[in-house]
């Protein structure tokens, strides 16, 4: 059987003959122990989907560079693993919390002679997505994330726009143990508020603009070296203000709203890679509300969270790092 240029490019982009082509198919998993299992085994080009495990709810896509693997949430579960892989040296993946700016199931590289971005999912506008590639075992990307064919597909069918993806580690280092977001910048283009403009210090004014973003899922980021809250909707900056986190740990951790009772969210931990014991643990109430916060700004945040939106707190800042290297592109638009 021939095969047209188009669908030559397709599959040579999603890596049909790298390493484990084999199980580019993909493996089924019955259960979240079986689903751990089975992920933990994963050879270039394999992945496992078990959506049965979380049938509804928000969906958060987790990327461990050091691993090279990508772990798909459904309503804090997790449902899906895959290999990935990232950018080569000079072509970094960066790390951070991003959402979901594009999708587009035939996209072709304005950058590098129209190659084929099977199932893309843009991250940053310039260049950095989801999509099928190739596999060959290490990073070897220009800086996208690179997932094979089927998993690509199946991903893009559950991932809504302005969808969170997180993306951690570093490719060669040790695996990371924990969600790292390395700071978050450029949110505020379409929110109304001045472009780089810092939050505000606690017990100063805060910002609301929620009309910037009027519906969309809804990511808040807190960052405890900072004392600083931003919220997103949508992708889009909608509000930030000081905050003070209490004395207890509260390092970097992933939490997704299950339900609001009385006006009051309840939180769940993210089985986040390092932390799996930790999913669908809630969250000790009283650690959020010690968190102080200007009252009007939590009022506001609690008028737009409903089950799914996410949280990110992190000890990272929220700011650039002093070296002036962007860890976190989270773009809102252009």
């Amino acid at each position: 059987m021939s095969l047209s240029r188009r669908e030559l490019g397709l599959v040579l982009a999603a890596g049909l003959t790298a390493p484990g082509a084999a199980l580019a198919q993909g493996a089924k998993a019955s259960s979240a122990v079986e689903l751990a299992r089975t992920g933990e085994t994963l050879k270039p080009g394999q992945w496992v989907w078990a959506p049965q495990i979380a049938p509804k709810g928000p969906v958060v896509v987790h990327v461990d560079l050091s691993r090279q693997l990508a772990t798909v949430y459904r309503n804090g579960v997790r449902i899906a693993v895959s290999t990935v892989s990232s950018g080569k040296e000079g072509h970094e993946t960066p790390t951070g919390v991003f959402t979901i700016l594009q999708k587009d199931a035939d996209h072709r590289s304005s950058l590098y002679n129209s190659a084929p971005m099977p199932y893309q999912q843009r991250l940053t506008w310039d260049g950095v997505a989801l999509h099928a590639g190739g596999l060959p075992g290490y990073p070897e990307s220009h800086g996208c994330v690179h997932l094979p064919m089927g998993f690509a597909k199946l991903l893009f069918g559950i991932t809504p726009m302005g969808g969170t993806v997180i993306v951690v580690g570093k490719a060669g280092d040790r695996p990371a143990d924990m969600p790292q977001a390395a700071g978050v910048l450029g949110m505020a283009m379409n929110a109304g508020f001045e472009a780089g403009a810092e939050p505000p210090p606690y017990g100063e004014d805060w910002r609301w603009a929620p009309e910037a973003s009027p519906t969309g899922p809804v990511t808040i980021i807190a960052s405890r070296s900072d004392g600083r809250a931003v919220v997103l909707r949508n992708g889009v900056e909608i509000g930030r203000a000081g905050v003070v986190f209490p004395d207890e740990d509260f390092q970097t951790h992933v939490l997704v709203c299950t339900g609001v009772e009385d006006g009051v969210p309840r939180w769940a931990y993210v089985g986040a890679p390092g932390h799996e014991d930790e999913a669908d643990r809630p969250l000790d109430p009283d650690l959020m509300a010690k968190t102080r916060m200007p009252d009007g700004f939590r009022a506001a945040v609690r008028k737009v969270i409903v089950p799914g939106t996410t949280i990110l707190a992190t000890q990272s800042p929220l700011a650039p790092d002093t070296s002036g290297k962007h860890l976190t592109v989270l773009s809102s638009g252009r």
